[in-house]
C-alpha cells in the first residue's frame, strides 16, 4: 500500500514516483490547489492536489483532517521561498496523481497537530490512541524504544541473560500492598502479581546463570504520584561474583553510553558517590537535586541554651534536627510567599516556617519575627555559618530530624524552582551506604528489602546493633530522581535469618515464605548482587515529559483507572462463583446507589 514512510521523503528521491500511506494533518485549499499534509509514524510530507487529476482531486476535496488516505504521485521540490527547514521533508513535496480515501474521521474531540492545546488528561487518557498520533507522543515512545534497544544490546554484549520469571506467584513483604489474583484450582488461596522479581533473580544466580537482566512489568496497589504507576516497567539485573564497586562500574557505562547515543549528552567519566548520612545532612534527600545550589545548614549546637524553648527542646532532643536554609536573593520574598511556603511543608509535618531575611547591613537590617527570642550574638552566628548576605533570606526548620529533612528538603526544591536557581545540564551521582533498617527499637523495617546484605561481618555483629548498621545498597539519582536501586543481596542462610529475626519475621514464618530461597542459600549460593531502573522514570527524565504516563503507550489515572478500557470494572456473578469469591458491598458503595 505505500513504497515509503511520509517522513523519509527528502531530496534523495526527486523525480521518483512514491506511494504513501497515513492520516490526513492539516488540508488546505488555495483557490484551486489544494494542499494536504501527510502524517505517519515517520513524519509529515507535504502533498499537492491539482485539478488536472480529476479524481484525485474530487477526493482531495471531501478529506478532512484525520481522514486515512492513500495516495500515488511524483516527488519534486518545493517552489522558491516555501521550503521548511524545520521539517526533514522541508525541501520536498508529493504532486498527487491518485488519491484513495481508506477510511473517514468524524469530528475529533480534541485537535492533532504541532502547537500544544490544553486538554484534560481524563480526556487525553479516555481517547489515547487519538492522542499518541500527536508527534510529540509518539517521538516520546520511539524514543522508549530506542532506550529499551540500547540497554537490551549492552547487556546481551557484556554476558547477560535475557531471562522471564513468573507474573503470578507469592505474596511477599516489599513494602507496598499486593495486587492479587484469586485461584480457581485452589479456591481461597491467591496468587500476587510480583512487585519485582526479586527473589527470582537471586534463585537464578544460585542457577549459575551468573548475569542475568530482563524488561519487566511490575505491579504496586500504592497511592499514585506523578512518577508512579500500579504498573510499570524495570530493567532489572543481577549478578554473580561482583562486588559493589564493580556492578556500579558496569552500569555507569551503560547509564554513559545510554546518554551518550541517545541525547548525545556526555556524562561524568566517574559518577560521584555521596554517603547518604551527608545527603540526607545537606540536601534532606536520598535523592538529591545537585542542580540547585541550595544546602541545609545543621545550626542546634548555636540554640541549646537560647530561651525559646520552640529551637531549645529540639536542640536537646537526640532525634531532633534545626537546620537552615539560606536563599540567596531571598529577601524579596513576599510575605505572602512565605505563608504559601509554610502551608505548602506543612503537609510534610512542620508545624511553621521560621524566617530572617537580611534587608541591609547590622542589626537593624535584619526582619523576622523570632529575632526578639535569640540573643544577638546567636543570630550572628547564624549569619556567618551560613555565609548570609545583604538580601537574602534564612528558613528554619525545627522539629523531629525526620521532618526537618522532608519539609525543609521539598522546600529548598520549591524555592529553587521558583527562583530559578535550577542549573542546567544532568547531574548524575550514587548514593551509598544507606541504613540496613529504618524505624524505632524493635520496630525496625529494611530500608531497602529484607535480602539486602549488611555491611556486618557476621550474624552475630549484625544482631547486637541492628539500627546502627548499613547496608551495601547503592541508588543511582539523576537530577533528584532515583533512576535505580540495588544491592549487594544476603547469600548466607544464617545471615538472612538474623535479618529476619530483626524484622519480627519469626523462623516458623519465615521457612513458610521464604523456605525456598533459605533452602537454596545452604546449597551452594554465589555472592551476588544487583540494582534495577525504573525505565519510566529514565524515559520521563531523558524526554522531558512532566509525567511518566506521558511516556507509557496506555498508563492508568492517579485513581489507578484507565478511562480508556473503563477498568477495573465489575465481572459477572458467575465468574466469582467460580472463584469461590463473593463481593461484599461497602458504605461508601451503598451510599452512591441510595
Amino acid at each position: 500500500m505505500r513504497s515509503h514512510y511520509c517522513g523519509q521523503i527528502t531530496a534523495e528521491l526527486l523525480d521518483k514516483e512514491v506511494k504513501l500511506a497515513g492520516w490526513v494533518h492539516r488540508r488546505r485549499d488555495h483557490g484551486g490547489v489544494i494542499f494536504i499534509d501527510l502524517r505517519d509514524r515517520e513524519g509529515v510530507v507535504q502533498t499537492v492536489v491539482n485539478p488536472e487529476h480529476e479524481q484525485a482531486f474530487a477526493n482531495a476535496g471531501s478529506v478532512r483532517s484525520e481522514f486515512v488516505v492513500q495516495i500515488k504521485g511524483k516527488v519534486r521540490r518545493r517552489p522558491a521561498g516555501t521550503v521548511n527547514p524545520n521539517l526533514r521533508t522541508g525541501e520536498v513535496e508529493v504532486e498527487v496523481s491518485e488519491l484513495a480515501i481508506l477510511n473517514r474521521s468524524d469530528p475529533l474531540p480534541f485537535p492533532i497537530d504541532d502547537e500544544y492545546h490544553d486538554v484534560g488528561e481524563e480526556t487525553r487518557l479516555h481517547y489515547r490512541y487519538l492522542d499518541i498520533r500527536r508527534p510529540e507522543m509518539l517521538s516520546r515512545l520511539k524514543m522508549r524504544a530506542s532506550i529499551a534497544r540500547y540497554l537490551r544490546r549492552y547487556l546481551d554484549d557484556h554476558g547477560f541473560i535475557d531471562v522471564e520469571t513468573p507474573f503470578l506467584t507469592r505474596a511477599t513483604p516489599e513494602g507496598a500492598r499486593d495486587y492479587l489474583v484469586p485461584s480457581r484450582t485452589r479456591p481461597g488461596s491467591f496468587f500476587a502479581l510480583p512487585q519485582s522479581p526479586q527473589q527470582f533473580k537471586q534463585l537464578l544466580m544460585m542457577s549459575g546463570i551468573d548475569r542475568y537482566y530482563q524488561i519487566v512489568r511490575c505491579f504496586r496497589d500504592e497511592d499514585l504520584r506523578a512518577d508512579r504507576q500500579p504498573e510499570f516497567t524495570q530493567l532489572d539485573i543481577e549478578t554473580s561474583f561482583l562486588n559493589e564497586q564493580e556492578i556500579q562500574a558496569i552500569m555507569e557505562e551503560m547509564i554513559r553510553g545510554l546518554f551518550a547515543e541517545i541525547l548525545d549528552v556526555q556524562l561524568p567519566a566517574v559518577f560521584p558517590r555521596m554517603p547518604y548520612a551527608e545527603a540526607m545532612r545537606r540536601f534532606g534527600s536520598d535523592k538529591p537535586d545537585l542542580r540547585i545550589p541550595l544546602e541545609l545548614v545543621d545550626i542546634g549546637d548555636l540554640l541549646r541554651d537560647v530561651e525559646f524553648k520552640v529551637f531549645a527542646d529540639v536542640a536537646k532532643d537526640p532525634q531532633g534536627r534545626i537546620a537552615a536554609l539560606r536563599v540567596p536573593g531571598g529577601a524579596a520574598i513576599s510575605r505572602k510567599e512565605i505563608d504559601d511556603y509554610t502551608n505548602y511543608i506543612s503537609v510534610f509535618g512542620a508545624r511553621g516556617l521560621a524566617y530572617i531575611k537580611i534587608n541591609a547591613e547590622g542589626k537593624e537590617g535584619l526582619q523576622s519575627p523570632i529575632l526578639k527570642f535569640l540573643p544577638d550574638e546567636v543570630v550572628q552566628a547564624i549569619l556567618e555559618r551560613t555565609e548570609a548576605k545583604v538580601g537574602d533570606i534564612i528558613f528554619f526548620g525545627a522539629d523531629k530530624a525526620s521532618i526537618v529533612n522532608e519539609s525543609l528538603g521539598a522546600l529548598r526544591l520549591k524555592v529553587g524552582h521558583d527562583r530559578g536557581l535550577v542549573e542546567q545540564g544532568w547531574r548524575i551521582l550514587w548514593v551509598v551506604d544507606f541504613p540496613m533498617f529504618e524505624g524505632g527499637s524493635g520496630q525496625l523495617s529494611a530500608c531497602h528489602h529484607p535480602f539486602t546484605s549488611p555491611k556486618a561481618e557476621s550474624a552475630a555483629e549484625l544482631l547486637k546493633h541492628p539500627e546502627h548498621a548499613l547496608a551495601k545498597a547503592y541508588d543511582m539519582v539523576l537530577n533528584g530522581s532515583e533512576i535505580g536501586g540495588g544491592s549487594i543481596r544476603i547469600n548466607s542462610a544464617e545471615m538472612q535469618k538474623a535479618v529476619f529475626n530483626i524484622l519480627n519475621i519469626s523462623d516458623e514464618e519465615a521457612e513458610e515464605k521464604f523456605g525456598h530461597l533459605l533452602t537454596a542459600m545452604r546449597l551452594g549460593c554465589p555472592p551476588h548482587g544487583g540494582i534495577a531502573f525504573g525505565l519510566d522514570r529514565l524515559v520521563m527524565l531523558m524526554t522531558g515529559a512532566n509525567s511518566i504516563r506521558d511516556v507509557i503507550a496506555f498508563p492508568k489515572t492517579q485513581t489507578a483507572s484507565c478511562p480508556l478500557m473503563d477498568a477495573p470494572a465489575p465481572v459477572e456473578p458467575a465468574q466469582l462463583i467460580e472463584l469461590g469469591i463473593r463481593v461484599a458491598k461497602t458504605k461508601d458503595a451503598k451510599e452512591s446507589k441510595e
